[in-house]
């Protein structure tokens, strides 16, 4: 299985252009190889035993020009290495970045931070060794096969002291490999929890001297840095079978010709011969397994343990995340209602789901805004809307499609999920805005800036063609520039989670005005309770139920939604000119009779009604 996921990892960097370029400037690099023992052997013979410097000389010169043509094309096949190698790093960033928001998504946890720099730095490790480990197979292959080559056309019969040799060699080090990578993997996971401890410690190291630990946490840490002790001390281990591989490969082969010269002499093979049958072990065989075991014996350990961790760390299934079902990943979704039916969801190591059998329909054209205490579930139900989580239970449909299997660039022309935390990256101010929308002419983009009010904000950086620096942007610029670029976008189904909470109340108004009159649907999770005064209806969330409809219906069923308006007695307030008209009659709070319990514990109910729990003291927003 792992090697199946390490293939896949691979895989970008194969593709073939690039692989061929390489194999063809490979073959340029082993002339050199080729030729170096054929050129000693007839300057030998036919020069200097002959007593013909100048012939001597002269074969040799060909053999230095051989290693002038062999170093410029070394040099090509570096150049050509960057189109392999950077493919891989570019797949290996991607997978880290992916693997971290979707446990951060599956758990409901902030992202691990740390985990992702030492993933980072896995994946520096794994680039540097791919490249390393690359050049070491191919220098092997170019040399000790050219070397092999040219005994075949010097001296044949000298085979029968080289091959024999070199393959028990290799033999010897592929069957230490495994003990090698267990060993070297046990080590790099060591140093991980040393790491991670350490951290945990040095956190809460007020703490531990509270309660006088210091003993237990030093214990703590103490413990996996002799865990990576012994696994660097049985690594080492390992080097003599490497250097008895080495030495049964690429030395005993020279043992074998010299001992033999007398009989290769006597059938024939002359002084040069024997001489050049000697070079291409000396400086062919012999230093190219030398440098491929070294190689693979410390890179090419790096290589694998490292690309093993970050298969692990990003292909580890999460609860309740999906990765794209092939079931609709083509499927394109007729329109952008969206359904929930019997919706349940709860995040690993929960005790409770956080939803709990949720029907609720969202028309198109539909303007609800959820609010609730924290923890009542309202990224929860934006995640699941927006297909970044699969419910447990129940199907989401977007435009009757299930929306945790739409394909992403599928997903993108139908929805847009704008988080609190905005993302604006380097670049121009025009590059950030058409981001979503890379055709969109500056009409339309000045249009949206218009509209949610950005214009002071363009000016002051200095128009669309101006560069951004984003550390030097606040948390409600980058709001403001993100929802901005999701104005601009195809997406009919825009869900706002908290995405302008660092705007002020006259600005966030602003954008929810702007995106309501925008053709499609709006979903709002509220961080102000304004938002739900300009909503169509109102979906309420408190950890036991939900309850949808109308803002002056609520008020008169809701006491959690009283509370959260500060409301406490009379007659129910009114809409202001800005929140919009009267709800009709159909859309208002609808509040059905709980199902008796059956043989499970759940309880069902329409139009955003969930199962009760025990009442929770609520945290407001």
């Amino acid at each position: 299985m792992r090697l199946r996921a390490l293939g896949r990892v691979l895989r970008p960097s194969a593709r073939g252009p690039e692989l061929r370029r390489l194999a063809l400037w490979s073959l340029v690099e082993a002339l050199p190889a080729v030729l170096s023992g054929l050129l000693v052997a007839r300057a030998i013979d036919d020069g200097f035993l002959a007593g013909d410097t100048l012939t001597g000389v002269a074969w040799l010169g060909l053999l230095a020009l051989s290693v002038v043509i062999g170093g410029w094309a070394t040099r090509q096949t570096y150049l050509s290495l960057a189109d392999v190698v950077e493919p891989l790093r570019d797949e290996l960033v991607v997978r880290t970045v992916h693997g971290s928001l979707r446990r951060s998504t599956a758990t409901g946890a902030v992202a691990d931070t740390a985990g992702v720099a030492r993933l980072t730095q896995q994946v520096e490790i794994a680039r540097e060794a791919y490249a390393s480990v690359l050049l070491v197979v191919q220098g092997f292959l170019v040399t000790a096969v050219g070397a092999l080559v040219g005994l075949v056309i010097l001296l044949p019969v000298a085979l029968v002291f080289v091959v024999p040799p070199l393959v028990v060699g290799l033999a010897l080090f592929a069957l230490a490999l495994p003990g090698m990578a267990a060993r070297q993997r046990s080590s790099i996971l060591a140093d991980e929890r040393i790491a991670e401890t350490a951290g945990i410690v040095a956190a809460g190291m007020r703490d531990v001297a509270a309660c006088g630990a210091e003993e237990h946490a030093a214990d703590m840490v103490g413990a996996h840095i002799d865990a990576q002790a012994r696994a660097t001390r049985e690594l080492a281990r390992f080097t003599a079978l490497r250097t008895v591989a080495v030495g049964i490969g690429g030395l005993v082969p020279m043992l074998l010709i010299l001992a033999a010269g007398q009989w290769l002499h006597a059938r024939g093979a002359s002084p040069g011969a024997i001489l050049g049958a000697l070079t291409y072990v000396v400086q062919g065989v012999h230093p190219a397994l030398q440098k491929l075991v070294r190689g693979l014996g410390n890179t090419g350990l790096w290589l694998f343990v490292a690309l093993g961790r970050i298969v692990e760390a990003t292909e580890a299934p999460g609860a309740g995340i999906t990765e794209g079902p092939e079931r609709s990943a083509g499927a394109e979704p007729d329109g952008h209602e969206v359904v929930l039916r019997e919706v349940s969801f709860g995040y690993p190591g929960a005790f409770e789901r956080v939803i709990v059998d949720l029907d609720l329909v969202i028309g198109e054209g539909d303007h609800v805004a959820v609010v609730g205490p924290s923890g009542a579930g309202k990224s929860t139900l934006a995640g699941l809307i927006s297909g970044l989580l699969e419910p447990e239970r129940g199907a989401v449909l977007l435009g009757g499609v299930p929306a945790a299997g739409l394909d992403r660039r599928i997903a993108g022309r139908h929805r847009a999920l704008i988080p609190q935390e905005a993302y604006v990256f380097a670049g121009t101010l025009r590059e950030n805005l058409a981001y979503l929308a890379p055709d969109a002419p500056d009409a339309a983009i000045e249009d949206a800036v218009e509209r949610l009010g950005a214009r002071t904000l363009l000016e002051r950086l200095g128009g669309l063609d101006a560069v951004l620096e984003p550390q030097a942007l606040s948390a409600g610029e980058r709001q403001l520039l993100t929802l901005v670029r999701s104005y601009l976008s195809e997406a009919r189904l825009v869900i706002l989670d908290e995405a302008a909470c660092h705007l002020d109340p006259a600005a966030e108004a602003r954008v929810e005005r702007a995106f309501a009159a925008r053709a499609g649907t709006l979903v709002v999770i509220a961080h102000r309770i304004s938002s739900a005064l300009r909503a169509r209806r109102v979906l309420v969330l408190d950890g036991r139920e939900a309850l949808v409809g109308a803002h002056e219906e609520l008020l008169a069923r809701s006491a959690l939604y009283r509370d959260l308006v500060g409301y406490w007695g009379g007659a129910p307030p009114t809409r202001d000119a800005e929140a919009g008209a009267e709800t009709p009659a159909a859309d208002r709070a609808e509040r059905l009779p709980a199902r008796p319990r059956a043989a499970t514990p759940s309880r069902k109910r329409s139009h955003g009604r969930q199962r009760r729990r025990p009442r929770r003291r609520a945290r407001f927003e």
